[in-house]
């Protein structure tokens, strides 16, 4: 019977190298962002790369729910979403039977970085309300707190954070495979990965964390400071 991770996150975190750390495993396959293009048909966002992602991506939450839920093509099965992908009122019936885990990153740290890719950013963009949003609705769903790590965590101590998450997850911990991968794409990337990626694709492990913390402007501060309630209140349950 296949394992299936369903890993939360906000755009601008650790999500895709968090990604290659399972995707390592050779136990595990991964699928990368499989909402994005019904995110995009839904909010007519104007991403880079809409129109290939379009063409690629079922625009159906039903077909993508379908994959997700079919006989895994491994024994683990990792599924890498960002949580402003998820409406708002949208069926979570079909992740009852998943293991959940939430990936969170400091606000002013995430808007920076989205700026870095993006000309403007919003609360909605960067889906941290969602993301607390559907911390309780998952614990609601299937009657326990899932587990959340901080990506500054990650950074300061891979093989402790992860070692923990497999425990939260009830799945083998190998840190042998999970901390180390080759550089380069991978076929499993989003058509997305040309613009996002680049940082992965040059890696083969986790970067050290940061040394400084990052420079915004008054307007973004503003922002970064109105999502700083909801990343507490995931923050104070993460693992360590």
């Amino acid at each position: 019977m296949t394992v299936r991770i369903a890993m939360w996150s906000g755009p601008r975190n650790i999500s895709t190298a968090m990604m290659r750390a399972w995707e390592n495993r050779s136990d595990c396959a991964v699928i990368d962002e499989p909402f994005y293009a019904c995110y995009l048909v839904e909010t007519g966002a104007d991403h880079p790369c809409r129109g290939d992602i379009l063409n690629v991506q079922p625009t159906s939450r039903n077909r993508v729910i379908a994959t997700l839920t079919a006989e895994g093509p491994a024994p683990i099965y990792y599924h890498k979403h960002m949580t402003h992908h998820m409406p708002r009122g949208c069926d979570l019936a079909w992740a009852a039977g998943m293991r959940h885990a939430f990936l969170i990153r400091d606000p002013a740290a995430v808007i920076a970085s989205y700026l870095k890719k993006m000309p403007n950013v919003t609360s909605d963009d960067i889906g941290i309300v969602r993301q607390w949003e559907l911390f309780e609705a998952i614990a609601d769903l299937t009657g326990t707190p899932p587990p959340v790590i901080d990506g500054a965590d990650v950074l300061e101590d891979p093989p402790g954070v992860l070692k923990a998450l497999c425990s939260a997850l009830d799945v083998p911990w190998r840190g042998d495979e999970m901390l180390q991968w080759r550089a380069g794409p991978r076929d499993s990337d989003g058509i997305w990965a040309e613009h996002w990626y680049q940082s992965v694709w040059a890696s083969t492990g986790f970067a050290a964390p940061a040394l400084t913390k990052p420079t915004l402007s008054a307007t973004a501060l503003d922002l970064a400071e109105s999502m700083r309630p909801y990343y507490a209140a995931m923050a104070s349950r993460r693992l360590r």
